[in-house]
């Protein structure tokens, strides 16, 4: 990229109107853009005259990384916010070949690229931010398939282009903003590949992760067998974000519209998740029902069992009583005579006597379990009632929210209503979120009591 010089002493109308444009639109025009090796550096600019460059003085190298740092993310917010907005004036679905989108991708080449060490080959030093990326499919089992479909590719050489591919592939999946959050968490993998102040180290990178997510809105579809990812060149062209007074003022009310589309698409995205959620309290309501049953089933065969030991019981108190009085019979009769006959009588009466104790022992065994049983039945059924309670709760904030999306709807085609009404809005759509999440974590505590 050519640097800029000025061309006379006196100020001329496209001096004056990039002076204009840096005051009044973005950062990124106060800062001079020079080579540091490999890397594109940016560094602020003490005044806007557009003078030469000064001879180059010793700087903290903290320091430098930390005006990086900040360069990046600025840029990274300007081709995010860019590329949302035209994508959605636009109205069609992106390819390879629009030009907002081929310049995001080159600024988060340079964001995965800074701080990155240098590997040791045969060929000499490498700096590639394909490492980094392969360790994803490691974190989140989802990017498995595009990296194996990276790998696939026959035209990559390069692990640039291997990158370059996978972002493109994350893009079109709507998950590049997922992928970078749970790469940027494991910072204990990350420091075998950055420096320890690098953009992905640091509180930036989680800044840019997170504006990732506004990208889910957009549509994008490439074609990677005919795209040669190896040899690009990653310049970034600062004249897309250059912006007049004019401009940023007609930009107003599409920035509010693209506001109310992310609060609808933010809606959508719990309404799936609120949907989940019901989806398995349904299930495990389903699951406690069968339990239910069984428990059922086996407290009647217990009773079944009782019934029959009780009848059992009541034979031998009969058969006890009638050797008794047969006993009893025997001795007035003829004590002496039947001697034998005796003995043999108390020895099966003592026999029965213990067969009714034994009797007696397993009634009070089936007795205690029936209790027990029962007892468990109640706090099933108790717990399937909170359970009940609870999915009926849901259901209802559920309709609650999908009455706030149409709502929203509704909102967005008339988008000339005030911004009270959409703060009003934005107000009910937060309380209702929060009363979700405490609803939740209770049913997350009362799962963990009940377990």
């Amino acid at each position: 990229m050519s640097a800029l010089t000025p061309q006379s002493d006196m100020p001329t109308p496209t001096t004056d109107k990039i002076t204009q444009a840096a005051m009044e639109t973005i950062y990124l025009c106060k800062f001079r853009v020079s080579m540091d090796g490999e890397w594109l550096c940016l560094r602020e600019l003490d005044d806007i005259s557009l003078t030469p460059d000064p001879e180059p003085t010793h700087e903290d190298p903290n320091y430098l990384m930390a005006n990086e740092r900040m360069n990046l993310m600025n840029m990274a917010k300007l081709s995010i916010k860019g590329l949302i907005e035209s994508a959605l004036n636009l109205g069609r679905t992106l390819d390879s070949d629009y030009a907002p989108l081929q310049q995001f991708f080159v600024v988060m080449e340079h964001c995965l690229k800074h701080g990155l060490k240098a590997k040791k080959t045969f060929l000499g030093q490498n700096k590639s931010f394909w490492g980094p990326l392969e360790l994803v499919e490691k974190l989140v089992p989802e990017a498995g398939e595009i990296t194996a479909s990276v790998k696939d590719l026959p035209g990559l050489k390069t692990p640039a282009g291997r990158g370059r591919a996978w972002l493109r592939l994350a893009l079109m999946q709507k998950k590049l903003s997922e992928y970078m959050k749970a790469l940027i968490n494991r910072k204990d993998l990350l420091s075998e590949f950055y420096e320890p102040n690098a953009l992905i180290m640091e509180e930036e990178g989680h800044i840019i992760a997170g504006l990732l997510v506004g990208l889910n809105v957009i549509d994008a579809n490439f074609c990677m067998k005919g795209e040669d990812l190896d040899s690009q060149v990653g310049v970034i062209d600062f004249s897309m974000y250059l912006k007049d007074g004019n401009s940023s003022k007609g930009n107003e009310g599409d920035g509010q519209i693209t506001a109310i589309l992310d609060q609808k698409n933010y809606v959508e995205e719990l309404n799936r998740h609120l949907s989940a959620t019901v989806n398995n309290l349904q299930a495990k309501v389903d699951a406690l029902e069968k339990s239910n049953t069984k428990l059922t089933e086996e407290l009647a065969v217990a009773n079944n069992r009782i019934i029959t030991l009780q009848e059992e019981m009541e034979r031998v108190k009969e058969e006890s009583s009638y050797l008794l009085e047969s006993n009893r019979k025997v001795t007035k009769q003829d004590r002496t005579a039947d001697g034998l006959a005796l003995s043999e009588a108390r020895k099966q009466l003592k026999e029965e006597t213990q067969l009714r104790l034994d009797v007696e022992k397993e009634l009070e065994v089936q007795i205690g379990m029936r209790q027990e049983m029962e007892l468990a039945m109640k706090m099933l059924e108790k717990d399937v009632c909170e359970k009940q309670d609870a999915l009926v709760a849901l259901r209802q904030q559920l309709d609650d929210l999908r009455a706030l999306k149409h709502e929203l709807s509704f909102k967005l085609q008339s988008s000339d209503l005030g911004v009270k009404q959409r703060s009003e809005l934005n107000s009910r759509l937060e309380e209702k979120t929060n009363q979700m999440a405490a609803t939740i974590k209770q049913l997350e505590q009362r799962k963990i009591i009940h377990k």
